[in-house]
């Protein structure tokens, strides 16, 4: 499974007072959740029922529900699933840089690997073998721009270790506009590995070839995943909000050319979901 914070997409967060936003992390991410307070510490609660592939790379969907718990100090420190725990540790003139870390949920040969898992699945992985949860520690840099700020372009750059000892590389950017009441952010996305990512997700050993029938499969790294994501974030009042967020995404080569993706899975990958967040402060 993609790093929850997955999708493996963004999502837009809304600040108290609804009148900024900022795009955050990588994957569908949970959060319909209204974002910190200006100042001092916050915590939002919230879930996302997510409609998406059961693994990265399936043609199979399933329905999972995912809570969000964030713990924030202002604009300075942000803790939650979704977006790893970061330090803002240059916060001004439009630049955001400092460290981040974040987890990746393993995949599991029955179903896909979803911790959060409702209803569907895939059995596609069968014979392929379960692969642990994961750490990624790294960096982020990000820089607002244009009128009001309404463009971002971000970078993120980690290392893994557990379950994969890779390197992912995520660079995203979107615009983001005011629509009545409604915020509404879209933009690109494209995910980059080294070849140890791509080795443990798609490559197929002697092993695994013997087990699934499958040929064997050694890629080397390059892009994991490029596509769009939007989201829609509506205020309800000045501490909660609803999102609505999707994202429409096409596997690289090193990926879509395993023999598992080939025959088992699908090279475009859809995702649907929608957050409900309710911030307090501390």
């Amino acid at each position: 499974m993609r790093v929850i914070g997955l999708g493996i997409v963004a999502l837009l967060a809304c600040p108290a007072d609804a009148q900024e936003v900022r795009q955050s992390g990588p994957p569908p991410g949970i959060a319909g959740a209204a974002p910190p307070a200006a100042a001092g510490w916050s915590i939002t609660i919230g879930a996302a029922p997510v409609l998406g592939p059961a693994w990265q790379g399936s043609r199979q969907m399933a329905l999972s529900l995912f809570p969000d718990l964030r713990v924030n100090y202002g604009d300075t420190i942000f803790a939650s699933v979704p977006d790893g725990i970061g330090w803002n540790a240059v916060n001004r003139d439009g630049w955001r840089v400092g460290p981040l870390a974040k987890i990746r949920f393993g995949r599991d040969e029955r179903n896909g690997g979803s911790p959060f898992l409702i209803a569907g699945g895939s059995d596609a992985l069968a014979g392929m073998g379960n692969i642990k949860a994961a750490g990624e520690v790294g960096g982020f840099v990000e820089k607002s721009f244009g009128q009001r700020r309404a463009w971002r372009a971000r970078a993120e750059v980690r290392q893994g270790f557990g379950g994969h000892d890779g390197v992912v590389a995520d660079l995203s950017a979107a615009y983001r506009a005011r629509i009545g009441r409604a915020i509404v952010g879209v933009g690109p996305r494209m995910t980059l590995t080294s070849g140890n990512f791509m080795r443990t997700y798609f490559g197929i050993t002697p092993a695994q070839s013997a087990r699934t029938g499958l040929a064997s499969y050694r890629p080397d790294g390059g892009i994991l995943s490029y596509g769009l994501g939007g989201n829609v974030v509506r205020p309800l009042n000045r501490r909660s909000a609803l999102t609505l967020f999707t994202s429409l995404e096409r596997l690289g080569g090193p990926a879509a050319d395993s023999p598992l993706i080939r025959e088992r899975g699908q090279r475009m990958q859809a995702t649907l979901g929608l957050g409900y967040g309710f911030r307090f402060g501390l």
